[in-house]
This record gives C-alpha cells, structure tokens and sequence, in this order.
C-alpha cells in the first residue's frame, strides 16, 4: 500500500468523514461535502549513520487536506458547525497518533507521529461555499542496513 493509500483510508476512517460525499487526490471540486488531499512529498528531517554503517533516517510526509462546506454569507450558526468539524478531525488525529492507531510509515511504529495542525477557512465564495484547509504531516523513522562489504 502506498503513502497515499494509507493517508486517505486514515483520513476516510475519521467518524465525521461521513459528510464528505466525494474525497480525491489533487483536486476538489466546488460543490458542498467534497474533500481532496493534496500531497506535497517526502522530507528528510534528520540522518544517522552508526559505527557499522547502518543508516538511520527521520522522514516526514507532508499533505494538505482541503474541505469544501456549505457556509452562506453571515452564517454564523454554519461557519462554527465547519470550525467544529475541522477541530474535532484535528483533535482525532492526535488522539489516533496517541494511542497507536495510525497508519505505521517506517520500521518503528512506536516513534511514529501524524500531526493535523493549522486548519484554517481558505475560501469563500457568494455561492454559499467554503474552502478549509488543514495540514496534515507523518514523522517515521526508516532503517537502512548496511550494504558495505567491509561491514558484513
């Protein structure tokens, strides 16, 4: 299963996901209960090589998820029922990276780390739509034997 596999099925698993009727990669559309997740790549955060050879790396994924809501103009009741929403998923995913119950990225699960942070109104638009984003990043560790010779 690839990162993105994983993250979206996460993402899916959420109990509020429900609302979204459509979630895809690179794309939302502008109607009300849609979702897309937009990956942004693979950073390298740290690289540790032991006294034989043996590699360790600290990677981080890097996505952005993007809601689209129904919000009129001056709504106040619907623009804190999306704030709400974008809060308890933020909450939920540190609860799940907690307990151990997100997707595992690298070789060591247990120092694994899935942050949702900075959820955030994008846009609006005098249709009564409105765009949230959050973003959502997974710290794992990779481990990379040794292949050299002289070490074996």
């Amino acid at each position: 299963m690839t990162a993105l596999e994983k993250i979206t099925g996460f993402v899916r698993s959420y109990p509020g996901a429900d609302i979204l009727q459509h979630f895809q990669i690179d794309f939302t559309d502008q109607i009300p209960a849609n979702g897309g997740v937009f990956p942004s790549g693979l950073v390298e955060v740290s690289r540790k090589t032991d006294l034989m050879g043996n590699v360790t790396v600290t990677n981080q994924y890097n996505f952005g998820l993007y809601y689209v809501f129904e919000k009129a103009p001056g709504d106040g009741e619907g623009a804190a029922a999306n704030a709400d929403w974008l809060m308890d998923f933020q909450e939920w995913v540190q609860a799940q990276s907690i307990a151990g119950a997100a997707p595992a990225f690298g070789d060591i699960p247990r120092q694994e780390r899935v942050v949702a942070q900075n959820g955030v109104l994008y846009e609006t638009q005098d249709e009564g739509l409105a765009t949230y984003m959050v973003q959502l990043s997974v710290q794992f560790v990779k481990y990379f034997p040794t292949t050299d010779p002289w070490f074996i």
